[in-house]
């Protein structure tokens, strides 16, 4: 077997096999000596046919298993005697195949890129610091005050904190469309749970009263039946009211499960579960500040296969969700548009392999098995949870990941200058952060 290598970029490599035309005629000949003793073939007993009719017959089908067979084999080999560690399936294209002649091909590829930042020595990190007040304590249970609200009709025009209850129907260029009608829906103003427009065109509107609504439905609008249209809405108000809500008493304190009705221990709670909030979206804000460190210093060239392969995998994802939603499309997704989120997966992916294997990380048991616990402490029989995450492999790991993360995230920031920023609370919850490596 002849073997040469050719690099045509950064990462992509060309690499050229050939190999003799007696090796193939010798595995085709032995397959034809196999086949001989249980061919069937007319005018002949089994396995009495001569060889010449039978290579007549199935010469040229064995070569073609021969040859596959034989490329299969042989490129497995050449990448390991050329040191080679394709970062997806190579592409193949023959360029001699036939009877007689040497099986050359030519097998196409990149490599794994060489990531050579595996520190954040020199990089400034801003970490939020977040300290829990009075003040954000008794917005919590304001809030916690209108989930429980009791709503009163009244006879006035709707504004901001009414909640209004209609029935519509909806039309795009005369047509219907999903979800386009709806009977008894309700809505409160203001908190912008509905397109702006919609929502503009209840306010001041009463109860027994219509309304006609222009609505643009914005490009990225889920249904994409409707994206970038307008649509005309008849609405029938039904009613408008008013949130009444309940007293900062005892019995609002047992309500939200404190037992004895100790508001001052409920406000204790909500302080702790603020804290804990704060904790966890601190951590994942610097999670993702340290990947973005992360694919600053480390501008790779990235495998076509692995991105390819990470397109399809989003363009499945959003497919069955779409599923699970009941949202039916007539055409497929264009993969165009998971391009830029493939690349970044793909990128994070291959630095945080290289740094796990630089430091010799490995999930920390303990830290997987309290994390499990702190799940399983918000349902009502955590110790079912529990077994659950640790009666299958499969769901523990994709715990331990999350773990292995934290130590990635964590180990890097050691080389890292960490600046502290002062951050309210509100502004801390309302920066968005990424779900995904």
């Amino acid at each position: 077997m002849r073997v040469s290598v050719e690099t045509t970029g950064e990462i992509g490599r060309k690499m050229t096999v050939a190999i003799p035309a007696n090796e193939v005629e010798q595995e085709i000949a032995a397959r034809l000596k196999r086949l001989s003793k249980t061919a069937r073939l007319p005018g002949f007993r089994p396995g009495k046919a001569p060889l010449k009719i039978i290579e007549a017959k199935y010469g040229a089908q064995l070569f073609h298993e021969v040859a596959g067979q034989l490329i299969e084999s042989s490129l497995r080999d050449a990448l390991t005697r050329e040191g080679l560690h394709p970062a997806g399936g190579p592409e193949i294209e023959p360029k001699s195949l036939g009877r007689g002649s040497d099986l050359e091909y030519v097998a196409s590829f990149d490599v794994f890129p060489e990531i050579k930042k595996l520190d954040l020595q020199g990089v400034s990190i801003a970490r939020p610091v977040c300290e829990v007040s009075e003040a954000d304590v008794d917005a919590t249970l304001e809030t916690m005050r209108q989930q429980r609200a009791d709503w009163r009709a009244v006879q006035r025009p709707a504004a901001d904190g009414d909640r209004v209850r209609m029935n519509f129907h909806g039309t795009v260029e005369g047509e219907e469309f999903g979800g386009n009608t709806a009977e008894d829906y309700a809505v409160v103003l203001g908190e912008g749970n509905i397109l702006a427009e919609f929502e503009q065109g209840l306010r001041g509107a009463e109860a027994g009263t219509q309304r006609r609504v222009s609505v643009a439905f914005p490009e990225g609008f889920p249904n994409e039946a409707v994206a970038g249209k307008q649509a005309e809405f008849e609405i029938d108000v039904v009613e408008v009211a008013e949130a009444v809500l309940p007293p900062l008493d005892e019995a609002f304190a047992r309500a939200f499960g404190v037992s004895d009705g100790s508001v001052d221990k409920m406000r204790q709670e909500v302080r702790d579960n603020l804290a804990r909030e704060v904790e966890d979206r601190i951590g994942r804000l610097m999670r993702e500040r340290v990947m973005e460190a992360l694919m600053e210093a480390n501008r790779i060239e990235l495998p076509r296969a692995l991105v390819r392969e990470e397109v399809q995998n989003l363009v499945q994802s959003e497919a069955s969700l779409r599923a699970q939603r009941g949202v039916t499309v007539a055409e497929k997704s264009d993969p165009g548009k998971f391009e830029a989120e493939a690349r970044r997966r793909v990128a994070l992916g291959l630095i945080v392999f290289e740094i796990v294997q630089a430091h010799k990380l490995k999930p920390d048991p303990n830290r997987v098995r309290r994390k499990v616990e702190q799940l399983a402490a918000a349902y009502q029989d955590p110790q079912a949870l529990i077994q659950w995450y640790y009666g299958d492999r499969k769901r523990l790991q994709q715990m331990e990941s999350l773990v292995l993360e934290e130590q990635v995230v964590e180990t890097l920031l050691e080389s890292a200058a960490i600046e502290d920023q002062p951050t309210a609370l509100d502004g801390l919850m309302s920066r968005p952060v990424s779900t995904n490596i």
